[in-house]
């Protein structure tokens, strides 16, 4: 699939890492570096403008990496980029380290995965069609 987009940030163009990546690696765009302190949450701007085809959304999501390796992560994962905005792509993260983070401009901070989705009609119901696990949730089965 073929998707428009604009780089302003002159950082590479988002890529993914291997043959089978379902997500591509996103950058910071920063003028001058970010610290992140602990429990602190900045939006930090990518220089990209993406614009998807109808019945499509950018996902923005964590990497792993940085999650485990230095506790920064996606606050609102996944992050949702409909169709049809135009802005730019900036991302929440969170430092849930004990330590502050720096950002750098060029740093990959996120991941981007592009997915279809499907548009809902609601058919307003009295009853819904049982189930064995019926209202079930939240560790209902005791299993761990």
């Amino acid at each position: 699939m073929e998707v428009k987009i604009v780089n302003k940030s002159g950082n590479e163009l988002p890529a993914y890492s291997t043959v089978h990546s379902a997500g591509m690696d996103i950058r910071a765009f920063l003028q001058e570096e970010v610290i992140l302190r602990p429990l602190e949450r900045r939006l930090i701007p990518t220089g990209l403008y993406v614009e998807l085809p109808e019945g499509y959304e950018a996902q923005i999501r964590p990497r792993s990496g940085l999650a485990l390796k230095k506790g920064i992560t996606v606050l609102n994962t996944p992050g949702t980029i409909d169709a049809d905005y135009r802005g730019e792509i900036c991302v929440i993260l969170i430092n849930l380290s004990n330590e502050d983070f720096v950002i750098k401009n060029g740093e990959r901070i996120c991941q981007m995965v592009v997915a279809s989705h499907e548009k809902v009609e609601w058919q307003v119901a009295e009853k819904l069609e049982e189930t064995d696990r019926g209202a079930g949730g939240f560790g209902h089965t005791g299993k761990n």
